[in-house]
């Protein structure tokens, strides 16, 4: 899975931009939990190789990044989570779920 580093502010806006031509996935993860680890190992597991050209995905480290990752729960008006992902289409989030809920083929239904 090749993922675009979420590290700035400023991406948030590019990441909306973006989502208007193809939907956006925002991986949520703290390198602290078990749960997140797990979480996205399943997601990359089942990934594969053409899904990016169905969405481009985002990894955020929030404990790296915490406070953008709080900036990223009020632009896209979601509660904070971790793990989370965000599916974000035509600038807004219109899925997001976390912890056990994460589910590569839910994820892909919603695209």
């Amino acid at each position: 899975m090749n993922w675009n580093k979420l590290t700035e502010a400023i991406q948030i806006q590019e990441i909306k931009t973006l989502s208007a031509d193809k939907p956006v996935l925002i991986f949520k993860h703290s390198t602290r939990c078990s749960i997140s680890s797990m979480s996205l190992d399943r997601l990359s597991r089942k990934w594969k190789t053409e899904d990016e050209d169905k969405i481009t995905p985002y990894y955020l480290d929030l404990i790296t990044h915490r406070d953008l990752s709080d900036l990223v729960a009020r632009e896209f008006r979601v509660p904070h989570e971790s793990p989370q992902v965000l599916l974000v289409k035509n600038g807004q989030a219109v899925y997001d779920n976390s912890h056990f809920g994460i589910s590569y083929a839910e994820l892909m239904d919603k695209i």
